[in-house]
């Protein structure tokens, strides 16, 4: 994985599926592996997000640090944006939403996904933590996952709060890959990715760059197969 990939600035690692979503063209085999498996079970795994560049995740950072797009705290309330400094502002932004550059999905190793036919008629889904908690739909998913997901090389990156991205029961890295990813994936390198962007923010952001690298981008679980 070169530079441009590892922060979005090419497609040039990821097979479209059909009129759908991307994957890294090396993960593909075990994608399909795993929805199979996931079809005989019962669930129809299906993938809600998956490959997204840097000029998509440019636009969510900038209309959600502008107000345009919602940003919500962990009890799914909304966030007065206009009172805070930048700094919080942020914080708040990458509680659930990666700094352009930085997300995961650049590497078409992660994927969010979720089972459709486990969704009530007219049920739409919305990707928030109560779904697969409790008595939400994709429970039932959530626990075939944890089960299974690691025979065909998922796992859970936020599968915790660890105190920077929040819990995400829905989003599924590919170890074999996105380890080496997570490894390539420097502050120098960032720093170098941000400096010509126009990002809402920009110098509190690249103040604070060090810091956001700890706490947000490399603060995951461990990837540990053996």
């Amino acid at each position: 994985m070169n530079e441009q990939q590892l922060t979005g600035q090419t497609d040039s690692h990821i097979h479209f599926l059909n009129q759908g979503p991307g994957l890294h063209r090396e993960m593909l085999p075990a994608w399909q592996a795993m929805q199979q498996a996931a079809k005989d079970a019962g669930f129809n795994l299906t993938i809600a997000s998956g490959f997204r560049d840097f000029s998509r995740q440019l636009s969510i950072w900038n209309r959600k640090f502008c107000g345009e797009l919602a940003v919500k705290d962990d009890n799914n309330k909304l966030v007065a944006l206009q009172n805070l400094s930048e700094q919080a502002c942020i914080h708040a932004i990458m509680r659930f939403s990666a700094l352009p550059g930085t997300s995961r999905h650049h590497w078409g190793t992660d994927i969010d996904i979720y089972a459709d036919n486990l969704l009530a008629p007219g049920q739409k889904l919305q990707l928030e933590p109560w779904e697969y908690q409790q008595d939400g739909p994709f429970v039932p998913l959530r626990q075939w996952l944890e089960a299974n997901c690691r025979k065909f090389g998922f796992y859970f990156p936020y599968d915790i709060d660890r105190g920077g991205v929040a819990a995400e029961p829905w989003h599924l890295s590919y170890a074999p890959l996105a380890q080496q990813c997570q490894q390539s994936f420097t502050l120098e390198l960032l720093t170098t990715a941000l400096a010509g962007q126009e990002i809402s923010g920009k110098n509190t952001i690249l103040a604070l760059l060090p810091e956001l690298y700890q706490q947000y981008i490399i603060n995951t679980a461990e990837v540990d197969f053996e």
